[in-house]
């Protein structure tokens, strides 16, 4: 029996808390590295995703791993999604909560699209979580939209809950499960 080696993957994130996370779900040394890549502009978490693996691969030359989450809320026709970071830059979460003003409909949902590209073989993984958006904002912990996505089943938005609270439910714990059980897979022993 041959031990296949595994393929080391950099995170392309200057977030340390996303790193730490990574780390401890996918449970193998993981590196690191700040890179501004520029995004493309969609929607589509998927089409930032795979554009993102691709560049930060021709950056690098090394198999890399990025992820990048969006905010799809169903009276806006799933706007922003992917694009929540840049709304969050001009209208803040307050805006956010704003643009539902007058509408019953305040169900959204969160996806975390994770990419891993070795310079042949592309891969994504998706972590998905339902809920709806607060009427205001709603405690400190988090980051970005956090105290405004309150997820279903749960009184609390993410703003309100503990980084080990949220990490056990969040869209991004689910994606990096599914990268885990594919990598595995992948790493397992072969005849």
């Amino acid at each position: 029996m041959i031990r296949v080696a595994a393929i080391k993957y950099c995170f392309i994130t200057s977030n340390e808390n996303k790193l730490r996370q990574a780390r401890a779900i996918l449970n193998r040394p993981l590196n690191g590295r700040g890179l501004e890549i520029p995004e493309i502009q969609s929607l589509q978490v998927k089409e930032v995703i795979v554009k993102k693996a691709e560049e930060a691969y021709r950056i690098t030359g090394e198999p890399v791993l990025v992820e990048d989450t969006g905010l799809y809320i169903n009276s806006l026709g799933g706007f922003p999604g992917a694009l929540v970071k840049w709304v969050l830059k001009t209208i803040k979460n307050e805006g956010i909560c704003n643009l539902l003003r007058g509408h019953s409909d305040r169900r959204a949902y969160a996806e975390t699209g994770i990419c891993i590209y070795d310079g042949t073989s592309l891969k994504t993984f998706y972590g998905r979580i339902d809920g709806m958006i607060t009427e205001e904002p709603r405690g400190t912990m988090g980051m970005g939209w956090a105290p405004v996505f309150q997820p279903d089943g749960y009184a609390t938005s993410f703003g309100e809950m503990t980084e080990e609270e949220k990490n056990k439910i969040s869209m991004r714990a689910k994606a990096f499960i599914e990268l885990r059980r594919y990598l595995d897979r992948v790493d397992s022993i072969v005849p």
